[in-house]
């Protein structure tokens, strides 16, 4: 599929799924698997710093990161989770854009977020390349990835078949690989599990086990150039 065709089919995908999403969103952020993203991203980034939020869908977590004390500015793809977005929003700032391609200039943010993001778009590794673009030198990078045991992994299945799909699957030591090797360090991490997984001694296994077990993923990477 190419990129043009992409960005019109993934606004249409979430364009339908706003109003599902934005049901559910302020759960996710305040007692669900996204309640701790801003605590964990207030112990690198200061309070007063711009950061963005890739893929904010209905701003629930630009809104949250906002009431922190930072700048905020959001992109997604879709018009309809941004007018969402907008609604009660102070200091935030909301963009229609791709992630892989969104016009900001070089080196405007502290930090990035991107929570469940990155592997909705047609090209990660572009994407990443984006983020680090749109980082102040040494800036911080928070992404999020749904882990192995997430259901919306099904969203991928049909690759297998040969048929074109919106969810570029991406294993937590696959993300963690890649900006190794494009020279990310990173400096903080931890995961999310279901409450089965959570019944297990988790700190007694091996990284590469408890990753294997998560429903979601959270690192923070810096960004070196």
């Amino acid at each position: 599929m190419k990129t043009s065709d992409w960005k019109q089919e993934s606004e249409k995908l979430w364009d339908s799924m706003a109003t599902s999403w934005n049901s559910r969103s302020k759960g996710m952020w305040e007692e669900g698997s996204r309640k701790d993203i801003v605590s964990f991203i207030k112990k690198f980034v200061s309070p007063g710093s711009a950061i963005c939020d890739l893929g904010c869908g209905d701003g629930v977590g630009s809104r949250k990161l906002a009431e922190a004390g930072y700048v905020i500015t959001g992109i997604d793809v879709s018009e309809e989770m941004l007018e969402k977005a907008r609604q009660g929003a102070i200091n935030c700032d909301f963009i229609k854009a791709h992630l892989a391609d969104n016009g900001i200039q070089d080196n405007t943010f502290e930090a990035v977020m991107a929570i469940n993001s990155i592997e909705w778009t047609d090209s990660p590794y572009d994407s990443l390349k984006e983020v680090a673009r749109i980082l102040k030198p040494d800036g911080f990078a928070c992404i999020a990835i749904l882990g192995p045991t997430a259901a919306p992994r099904k969203n991928s299945f049909r690759r297998l078949y040969g048929e074109e799909v919106f969810c570029n699957t991406i294993m937590p030591w696959e993300l963690e690989k890649m900006a190794g090797e494009n020279g990310w360090k990173k400096v903080g991490e931890y995961g999310v599990f279901k409450k089965a997984a959570e019944q297990l001694s988790l700190g007694s296994l091996p990284l590469e086990l408890q990753q294997s077990l998560s429903f979601m993923w959270v690192f923070m990477f810096q960004v070196q150039k």
